[in-house]
């Protein structure tokens, strides 16, 4: 398994409430009250596949739960709460992910598929993210 040989990745991430941004949009809300959290210790996990966070963070963004999910863990098969979709920034980069509950005492993981949405990958000599070499480091969306 990848990251079992690479050292931990930890990217700072900015999580906010999407709704909150559509309303800001709309002229409903101010900025200043968009509801957001900033990670500086996300932890990159290339075994995951979304965005997961602990539940007192979902419960701060004030988050609407849409559906359960089956999940497999190392601790067995699990359902777990998957919430409204939120902007996840990293690096600069953004991108709209869902966001899978997790319990208070792990950290915010940050999956396969969010990487992919903002193309990158990590370097696992420098134990960091970087942009996917194949597309030049740019920000680039294959459709393909």
């Amino acid at each position: 398994m990848e990251t079992a040989s690479m050292g931990k990745v930890l990217v700072t991430a900015k999580i906010e409430n999407l709704e909150d941004v559509y309303d800001v949009k709309k002229g409903t809300l101010p900025p200043e009250k968009v509801r957001f959290v900033e990670i500086a210790d996300a932890l990159v996990d290339t075994g995951a596949t979304s965005l997961s966070m602990p539940q007192r963070l979902i419960a701060s963004l004030g988050l609407m739960p849409i559906r359960t999910r089956r999940a497999r863990t190392s601790a067995g098969p699990l359902t777990l709460q998957v919430y409204a979709a939120v902007r996840l920034t990293i690096q600069g980069r953004d991108c709209i992910c869902d966001v899978t509950e997790i319990p208070d005492d792990c950290p915010v993981l940050i999956g396969q598929v969010p990487l992919e949405l903002l193309d990158f990958v990590v370097d696992p000599l420098g134990q960091r993210l970087i942009g996917n070499p194949a597309h030049g480091g740019e920000h680039i969306i294959e459709l393909y």
